[in-house]
């Protein structure tokens, strides 16, 4: 299992001293679900990518199991805010790209794709192509493609940003279902604060730009977790004080 990511000090200026991120600090532990919460355009995806190697931090450092990130990793699968299928091929095949562009050998890996397709509950369509699947579905295909080559680290840039409520809701518990089984550590980005509280073990607020880490908690909501939950006293105590956390821009 992975030991920690350590994120260090990170800021993030861009050309013409557009300073997105000043002075993040954060640990993520072992197989910890943890949200990164705020609002739109406030870092939270540039914060992600340099997590996985994609963006540089202008300074500061990101470890992962104790190695400092300076470029993409083999051990970290990413879900993006679209599923980014190629639509050539079926969603077997896409499924199976990380494992070509990692040049391992297919034959080790077919079982495992069509595993995590039927616990995704998409394995009726592993000859389709993308365009004959719904948006939840490609959204399940991709989250099997970012876990086919057994990564410690996985990475979700709001990936349900795009479906609609119902199928919003049902995605996050299949999310849930598939990390319990799994037991990867896991970034999540999101600027729902009900999807935060439903699906993380600790949620981190971020503030405006130029964004650093405002507030944390801990949610200490019982797991398996169930839809009916979000009915709760306990749920909604999180949820207001996150809102608040949000409103405040800092720690409340």
């Amino acid at each position: 299992m992975l030991d920690s990511v350590v994120v260090d000090g990170v800021g993030k200026t861009y050309a013409g001293s557009v300073e997105a991120i000043r002075e993040a600090r954060f640990r993520v532990a072992p197989g910890e679900f943890l949200s990164l919460l705020g609002p739109s355009g406030c870092g939270k995806s540039t914060l992600l990518m340099m997590i996985a190697g994609l963006l540089a931090p202008s300074r500061g450092s990101i470890r992962v199991d104790g190695v400092e990130v300076q470029g993409p990793r083999r051990d970290v699968g990413i879900v993006f805010q679209s599923p980014v299928l190629l639509p050539w091929r079926t969603v077997l095949d896409n499924v199976l790209l990380p494992v070509e562009m990692l040049r391992l050998r297919r034959t080790d890996y077919e079982r495992r794709a069509r595993d995590l397709l039927s616990m995704a509950k998409v394995d009726d369509f592993a000859a389709k192509l993308p365009h004959e699947l719904s948006g939840g579905m490609k959204q399940r295909v991709a989250i099997c493609r970012a876990l086919v080559h057994d990564p410690a680290l996985l990475l979700m840039d709001e990936p349900f940003n795009a479906l609609d409520a119902m199928t919003r809701d049902q995605m996050g518990l299949e999310l849930l279902r598939i990390w319990d089984v799994h037991k990867k550590t896991v970034v999540f980005v999101t600027h729902s604060i009900r999807e935060a509280v439903f699906l993380s073990d600790r949620v981190l607020v971020m503030t405006p730009r130029p964004a650093t880490i405002g507030f944390e908690t801990d949610v200490k909501l019982p797991r398996p977790r169930t839809m009916d939950m979000q009915e709760a006293d306990e749920f909604n105590r999180y949820v207001g004080l996150l809102r608040h956390s949000i409103e405040a821009g800092t720690r409340p």
